[in-house]
């Protein structure tokens, strides 16, 4: 988390915070965050694994001696370079404002934050964030409950300028196809601020296992039967007018690096648990 500040960790994570508001209401889980930042650092060659973890303690460290109320998952990649994701959320961009407020007024935790990110930088190649707005009326059965979540999918579409509209009308069209499919489930995000911000959106599925994947192919097929022939060239026709480029990458959670809500280790013992 190599200059990792507080404007990601100040405030409530929604997103984060799900499973317990679940847990604690009866409820279904709350809708993903509206601002999602999400921090990326590309380890060099063997700095991964333990070697990371250790560093990574020094950031858990700070904010459990600071008794810091904000949360954020950790998670490393399973494919594409060798990189770690770190996930926050906020209920607005007001909220996101707020924080870097919060880190002028805890000096203490500024401080160890910063010592930590000088130490953490020597095992990293790049370091980089994003900040996404989500955007619902593209999501579909996005409330989910992410403490059980061990496997998380990303799907990063590029598309044309002046292509909205086709853009529109293609995910439309997935989600008229996959909304009666109880286990299809996405949020979609869009990037405002970064290195690709505009014309890239996110598609974040989260799942409890890689089995979700070979049933994800299943219900694609399904999905494309059911359009036809007809129906399956204009997906084709759409997808090639507005999409520039794409990238699919698979994430694990690692927990050893997460600063999530203690009840976690009994709520979802099978991944925070022992850590």
């Amino acid at each position: 988390m190599n200059h990792r500040t507080l404007v990601s960790l100040a405030l409530s994570s929604l997103f984060v915070a799900s499973a317990v508001a679940a847990a604690a209401q009866d409820t279904t889980p709350p809708p993903p965050p509206k601002v999602l930042v999400i921090q990326r650092e590309y380890l060099k060659p063997g700095k991964a694994g333990a070697i990371h973890v250790k560093s990574e303690a020094n950031f858990i460290k700070a904010v459990n001696d600071a008794k810091w109320p904000t949360h954020y998952i950790a998670m490393d990649s399973l494919s594409g370079p060798t990189r770690a994701l770190y996930m926050f959320a906020y209920d607005s961009f007001d909220a996101f404002g707020k924080a870097q407020e919060a880190q002028a007024a805890n000096a203490k935790l500024s401080a160890a934050i910063d010592a930590a990110s000088l130490a953490d930088g020597e095992l990293l190649t790049r370091y980089d964030g994003q900040v996404f707005v989500y955007h619902p009326e593209m999501s579909l059965h996005a409330s989910v409950d992410v403490s059980h979540q061990r496997y998380w999918e990303f799907t990063l579409f590029t598309i044309k300028v002046g292509r909205e509209k086709e853009w529109n009308e293609l995910v439309k069209i997935y989600i008229d196809g996959f909304k009666d499919v109880p286990d299809a489930h996405w949020a979609v995000y869009d990037s405002n601020y970064g290195e690709n911000n505009g014309g890239e959106w996110a598609v974040i599925t989260p799942m409890r296992s890689l089995a979700e994947v070979d049933k994800g192919f299943d219900n694609g097929k399904a999905f494309f039967d059911r359009l036809g022939d007809l129906g399956g060239q204009h997906v084709a026709e759409l997808a090639a007018h507005c999409i520039e480029s794409s990238q699919k990458n698979l994430f694990v959670v690692n927990a050893k690096e997460s600063y999530v809500d203690a009840s976690w280790s009994t709520t979802a013992p099978e991944i925070y648990g022992q850590h």
